[in-house]
């Protein structure tokens, strides 16, 4: 569903003609080589496309109007291989709508001891060059992402990579639909938000539908078409024989899916890209949406249950990042907490709802009442979390801004067994430590809902904060309750000085 290598970001070098003619040439010779080897890099998904050499401002306007105006451009690398003189940037940097990542970096790896003269000088002053255009992104208070080191570094190719997969999500949520079936759960407030100030930041607009448009597409499943994803139901999990067609309760498993069918059928035709549900809003369907959420946030959708369309969003955006990448991304929530002085623990699950792309083997069908919701047992997928580092992030509206809050975690294998548990789940110790982990996220107000991830880190929502414009708050190792409580006091009068309360 999500294919990265659709997309592009443009290398941008900028010179002048100072230099000559033949230095020119040069830089253009060796700007296309980078490019080339950043389009061949592994770590970088999308396509690296060479521009000509910009020298002067007419050219640097006009090719930021023109990467805003492409639809497959989704950010730009900067480069100055020589001095280029920072007011020539000053109107296209203006201009410029789409994310940017500068390039600190030079042609040569090493200095050439026995041989460097001017003319090498001349020719290759990044340390100049870069410096100057630095100055003027700063002056002109733009975001950007800055990456140092050689080029041909995995570790710069790396960072390119993540800013890359970034500068996709940023791209796909302008315009992205999401649908919401049912309405913000009971008086839940962290779920709400300001879908006005999201649209404007954000780019993404959230539909409301009444759980009978849903219901009405469920009902128009065919047969023949339930009969195919019952068999990829029997053909990817573990399933007990009365679950089986023939068994006893194989009907639990046909409305699961009939519900599935509906759900992605309503989403194709309504080209949205997440969504939410809640427990509250059921009329006309026989049972919650377990499994079919799962299966669907594994094919790429967000997903928020309790009508929670921020971490919807969120989920999609961090889907995005993540294609293709080893590990699993998947919408969560903290349940419940293991609180032995010796082996402190959070276990990560919901009530159905854990995309089995974060799964440790094979998931389970397993079909089991629910105990909320008034509706007949639900088919859902059961299984437990690999251990390794993850990430749990949260969106919050603060009142007069969105804030983006991550946590480092270990997930850890569990060490009982679970066998009354019938829902995935997930059992990891934040960082720094427990207990200053979960007070710094309540510190920080973060929700209950996540977006859970073993396949990117922090930087990748550091940067997308970064380019949304989005308070980030990191909880990690290092961080102490005195540092992340005045870090949000010092946001809180940069928001109210920038913005107002």
């Amino acid at each position: 569903m999500i294919d990265l290598s659709t997309y592009e970001v443009w290398f941008l070098t900028g010179s002048q003609h100072l230099y000559g003619p033949e230095t020119l040439e040069q830089v253009a010779a060796h700007s296309t080589e980078i490019a080339g080897v950043l389009n061949d890099a592994d770590a970088i998904p999308v396509k690296v496309v060479y521009k000509p050499v910009l020298t002067t401002p007419d050219e640097i306007h006009n090719i930021c109007l023109e990467a805003n105006s492409t639809p497959e451009c989704v950010g730009v690398i900067t480069w100055m291989h020589t001095f280029s003189p920072a007011k020539n940037w000053i109107a296209g940097l203006s201009a410029l709508q789409k994310p940017m990542a500068h390039l600190h970096t030079q042609y040569n790896r090493d200095i050439p001891w026995a041989d460097i003269d001017m003319d090498f000088m001349n020719l290759n002053q990044a340390a100049h060059g870069d410096r100057e255009f630095g100055f003027m992104v700063s002056r002109l208070r733009k975001s950007r992402k800055v990456v140092v080191g050689h080029w041909s570094e995995a570790d710069v190719q790396q960072r390119l990579g993540v800013w890359a997969r970034v500068a996709c999500a940023w791209a796909d949520s302008q315009g992205a639909r999401l649908a919401r079936f049912g309405d913000n759960m009971r008086s839940v407030s962290v779920t709400e938000g300001d879908k006005v100030e999201a649209l404007t930041r954000l780019g993404y607009q959230v539909y409301g539908y009444g759980v009978g448009d849903l219901v009405a597409v469920i009902d128009q499943v065919s047969n023949s078409d339930l009969d195919a994803l019952i068999e990829e139901y029997e053909d990817s999990y573990t399933m007990s024989d009365d679950l089986r067609k023939g068994g006893a309760r194989h009907q639990s498993v046909r409305d699961a899916a009939k519900i599935e069918l509906g759900i992605r059928s309503f989403l194709e035709d309504g080209n949205f890209k997440a969504y939410t549900n809640t427990f509250e809003n059921l009329h006309g369907m026989k049972q919650l949406p377990g499994i079919a959420s799962q299966r669907l946030m594994a094919d790429g959708y967000g997903f928020g249950a309790e009508g929670d369309w921020k971490t919807s969003a969120l989920l999609r955006a961090m889907k995005v990042m993540s294609s293709g990448l080893d590990g699993g991304t998947s919408f969560m929530e903290d349940y419940t907490y293991h609180l032995d002085p010796d082996n402190q623990q959070v276990l990560g699950a919901h009530m159905l709802e854990i995309c089995p792309t974060i799964a440790s083997g094979k998931p389970s069908l397993e079909v089991h009442p629910l105990g909320i919701g008034g509706k007949e047992d639900p088919a859902r997928l059961v299984f437990n979390t690999p251990a390794g580092p993850a990430i749990n992030a949260s969106l919050v509206d603060m009142g007069n801004r969105f804030r983006l809050i991550v946590n480092d975690v270990d997930v850890v294998d569990a060490e009982n067994e679970m066998p009354n548990l019938p829902v995935a789940r997930a059992l990891w110790l934040p960082k720094p430590n427990f207990k200053d982990g979960l007070a710094g996220w309540i510190y920080a107000g973060g929700a209950h809902h996540t977006g859970f991830s073993q396949a990117i880190d922090a930087e990748y929502m550091a940067d997308y904060a970064d380019i949304a414009g989005l308070e980030y708050l990191h909880i990690t190792d290092g961080t102490t309750m005195h540092n992340l409580k005045n870090e949000i006091r010092w946001n809180d009068m940069f928001y109210a000085l920038s913005n107002g309360f």
